[in-house]
């Protein structure tokens, strides 16, 4: 089990690393239309064409979202399946209250205190 964790925070992080840079690396509408006005942006002449990176990247970084919020929810869910029903004191939730040990309800004592 601990192997099958470790495997898919290994695939959290690389998804999480892999969104980073694919949103630093896509351009904003703004730098589309300084190129359209003469700024000399060059686009047409990428790798993907004129409008192909961003459809390419946007793509990607979409799977790569995906990836990343389904391992994470997987993470949570094996981190929580075994927790065996135990309240915050270690006790269990169903245990009832007359079985709770005699020490801890002498400390819920009312009245004042009177020295002997």
């Amino acid at each position: 089990m601990e192997l099958l964790k470790t495997l898919i925070w290994i695939v959290n992080l690389l998804s999480a690393v892999s969104i980073i840079v694919l949103v630093l690396m896509q351009h904003g509408k703004g730098a589309d239309m300084g190129a359209a006005f003469g700024g000399g942006g060059g686009s047409s002449g990428s790798l993907f064409g004129a409008s192909g990176s961003s459809n390419f990247m946007s793509r990607t970084t979409a799977f790569a979202a995906v990836v990343f919020f389904s391992t994470c929810l997987v993470l949570s869910y094996l981190s929580t399946e075994r927790q065996n029903d135990l309240g915050v004191m270690g006790h269990s939730v169903e245990q009832p209250a007359s079985q709770v040990p005699s020490g801890a309800a002498d400390n819920n004592k009312t009245g004042p205190v009177v020295p002997e």
